[in-house]
């Protein structure tokens, strides 16, 4: 079977079953379809790659390379088009997802270059007559499931590693937003990447899940998605020789101290907060401030929050989309319902904007709610949209410990001038990455990524960490004087 694995037609007539895609800006219009496939159908995908993975393991490292690059030109070349379809299927702005075009396309380049790095080394060895090397090979046959919140990125993310240290691939992306991975596929189809190599799974979970996680050729699942699943994918998997990669839910706190720029952490956290409709895992959702500047850091919140444009993601001036479902918005908004009826003070939003504009999309109105503590529930639950809790602390131990007050461990900011205060805070909190007058997302494609506590796995994300999750070590010795 034939890349059709990952570029079987969404709209072929010979299918009957199919899933619709719809846009969140306003649920009625349909952008999309692509296929419900069978648990007969999946297993033919791991058929396809435990074929492709002999082949492509074959294939020359500076080949894969070549293949790579050329299909991150494609993505480049397309960008206006695969951006215009991320806009449509999630609601992200049209600036969101042409940034998210150009990171997957850098993510085929920057792993294209690795072709070119040693991939072994020679080790000493006190036996006579012998050299002993070590080197990396690929695993074989990969599971991907990857989460609609950034449907092209965080497959290139996890792709472009698997595949040039020479994996074949079976990618399984969340049915809400999954035509931008066929755009993948076609990119390193178009490219010139072999029969079998990658096959793009879609379909209703409860009707394919055993078929996409059972099968006795997966060497290695990496997952990415709420904690709550990724925990299940962990105990599914336990027990089999199969390595996991689980990057799950955060908690993410900026902290700002006494001495911080105000307007540059305002601005800051908004963006952090609000940008994607706070829909990224490494997005800013709680805000600790100094006691003696929260007054105005919270009214700058407000007013930035004020500030945004709602609206489509492809329309003109909008500044925030939709949240990606109508699910999706009630669980948001209970979220928000939730911390009144404990006590916290909604500022600013708190609920669906109203217009008739508004009516049949999935909008949530920007929030910053105050008067949060450690015994909210905002303050600990991932609430995933545009929502900042903000706890105010007295002092920098107590800026630190509330942020480590949590059990999520991806990302944490803190906003100081004193260089002393900025490093004691990146040794003192619990989190897979920490910013000093930045925000809490925005990591290169080159950045170890991942996060501690329940929000990930020891294996991390990007750099050249990532392919120690997708290689295995071999030593081998060769007595070569007898």
């Amino acid at each position: 079977m034939p890349l059709q694995s990952a570029q079987e037609p969404v709209d072929s007539p010979e299918r009957v079953a199919s899933i619709e895609v719809t846009d969140p800006a306003d649920v009625r219009r349909v952008v999309g379809r692509v296929p419900a496939l069978t648990a007969a159908e999946v297993t033919a995908r791991y058929d396809a790659a435990e074929l492709g993975a002999v082949r492509w393991r074959a294939t020359n490292p500076l080949q894969r390379a070549e293949i790579m690059a050329r299909a991150a030109a494609d993505l480049r070349a397309r960008s206006a088009e695969i951006a215009g379809d991320l806009v449509a299927e999630m609601g992200k702005t049209l600036a969101e997802a042409t940034v998210e075009v150009t990171k997957a396309a850098d993510f085929l380049d920057y792993y294209a270059s690795w072709a070119r790095q040693p991939y072994g080394e020679l080790i000493a060895d006190g036996r006579p007559g012998t050299q002993t090397s070590v080197r990396r090979e690929p695993l074989g046959v990969v599971t991907l499931v990857t989460p609609w919140n950034d449907p092209l990125l965080t497959p290139a993310r996890k792709l472009a590693p698997a595949l040039i240290a020479g994996n074949a691939v079976v990618l399984k992306p969340a049915s809400e937003t999954p035509l931008v991975a066929y755009h993948l596929a076609r990119s390193l189809e178009t490219a010139g990447l072999p029969e079998g190599v990658l096959g793009v799974v879609t379909g209703r979970v409860r009707e394919i899940e055993a078929a996409l996680l059972d099968d006795p050729r997966i060497a290695a699942v990496s997952f990415t998605g709420s904690t709550a699943i990724g925990r299940q994918l962990q105990h599914r998997l336990a027990g089999r020789n199969v390595r996991v990669q689980t990057e799950m839910g955060g908690k993410n706190a900026t902290a700002v101290l006494a001495d911080a720029d105000l307007a540059a952490a305002v601005s800051t956290i908004a963006a952090a907060s609000f940008g994607q409709a706070g829909q990224r895992c490494t997005a800013t959702s709680r805000v600790v401030v100094d006691w003696t500047v929260a007054e105005p850091l919270i009214a700058g919140l407000i007013e930035a929050a004020q500030q945004v444009t709602l609206g489509p993601g492809g329309a003109e001036g909008t500044t925030m989309g939709p949240v990606v479902s109508a699910r999706h918005r009630s669980e948001v908004l209970e979220h928000i319902d939730r911390a009144r009826g404990e006590g916290a003070v909604v500022r600013v939003g708190g609920g669906a904007p109203d217009g008739e504009a508004f009516t049949h999309g999935c909008y949530v109105e920007p929030t910053v709610v105050t008067g949060v503590d450690a015994r909210h529930s905002i303050w600990r639950d991932e609430v995933f949209g545009p929502v900042i809790a903000v706890r105010v602390v007295e002092g920098f131990d107590e800026a630190v410990d509330a942020v480590n007050d949590s059990v999520y461990g991806l990302a944490a900011a803190v906003f100081t001038t004193n260089l002393q205060r900025a490093y004691e805070f990146a040794d003192r909190v619990e989190v897979g990455q920490v910013s000093v007058n930045l925000p809490t997302s925005g990591w290169d494609v080159h950045m170890p990524f991942g996060g501690f506590g329940d929000s990930g796995s020891p294996f991390k994300e990007q750099g050249a960490e990532a392919l120690r999750f997708y290689t295995k070590t071999k030593t081998v010795a060769v007595r070569y004087s007898l």
